[in-house]
């Protein structure tokens, strides 16, 4: 069984904890509720299954019953919390505790890539700055990023980027981007995901005041839809989403940084239809 800080979903790995030892022995899930000082054969079961959830009180129960030691059960209880969370800010908190205790004891969360990328804009434009800068220095890195940003903030996102495999050092401050792709679990990809639009968001909002309309785009209407037409719409961003990808893909020698928001959001609840007498 893989080790406890290559999860960050809870139920999965209670679940890999029950096959694991069904696999080597008569093991029931009314043995790990009994194990677990649970009353109701199923109840762990169903959590497993999503159908019910671990609350503050039951986690510690459930991690002993697992023989978790240590660092094991702080990171089994941060994990429970992050999974029951509903904020994002809560779950960015849980998620950092997680991340601190595997750092305290030498180990690493699996997603911990993934939400450095996102956490914030200067990754993804220093990302796609620097192979258009051969051999510049930090502070013309610096200078060229229109947001404000430190010369210790550009080093500790090129030594990321080139850790996490997102840049390759070919020269003396020389880089190529790799075709690494940013992944992450389906709970804590969403997460970082939505993070990082928040603060694409405001910058957008910055650009308007920023930039003149010569040098940013920006526009919008409002309209009314029904769910088939919002469908269709979505897929239609999608294509153009995808087209812009490709229009970009076909430049030849790169000169700045760009970043595109698609925006498509709900002004109204929807209106229910009035029934006719």
């Amino acid at each position: 069984m893989k080790p406890i800080v290559e999860y960050n979903d809870y139920r999965a790995y209670m679940a890999d904890f029950y096959e694991e030892r069904k696999r080597i022995s008569a093991f029931t899930w009314r043995e790990f509720a009994r194990m677990a000082g649970f009353t109701s054969p199923s109840y762990l079961k169903l959590v497993c299954d999503g159908k019910s959830s671990l609350s503050r009180v039951t986690m510690n129960r459930v991690a002993v019953a697992m023989g978790l030691v240590g660092y094991e059960i702080e990171y089994f209880e941060a994990m429970v919390n992050f999974g029951n969370a509903q904020k994002d800010g809560a779950k960015k908190a849980y998620l950092d505790q997680m991340v601190a205790i595997s750092a305290a004891n030498k180990v690493r969360v699996i997603d911990e890539d993934a939400f450095e990328y996102y956490e914030s804009w200067k990754n993804q434009v220093i990302r796609e700055l620097a192979p258009m800068m051969p051999g510049a220095t930090l502070g013309e890195v610096v200078k060229t990023c229109c947001q404000k940003v430190s010369a210790p903030e550009v080093r500790k996102s090129l030594k990321f980027l080139e850790k996490a495999g997102f840049l390759k050092r070919t020269g003396e401050n020389v880089y190529e981007q790799t075709d690494k792709a940013v992944t992450g679990s389906k709970e804590a990809l969403p997460l970082a995901i939505r993070m990082m639009h928040r603060e694409m968001g405001q910058l957008g909002i910055q650009s308007i005041d920023e930039f003149s309309p010569q040098e940013r785009n920006v526009s919008g209407v409002t309209l009314g839809v029904n769910q088939e037409g919002y469908e269709e719409i979505v897929r239609e961003l999608d294509a153009c989403r995808k087209k812009v990808i490709s229009i970009a893909a076909r430049c030849g020698k790169l000169d700045q940084v760009y970043r595109l928001n698609l925006q498509f959001f709900p002004l109204s609840k929807k209106v229910k239809a009035k029934v006719e007498e």
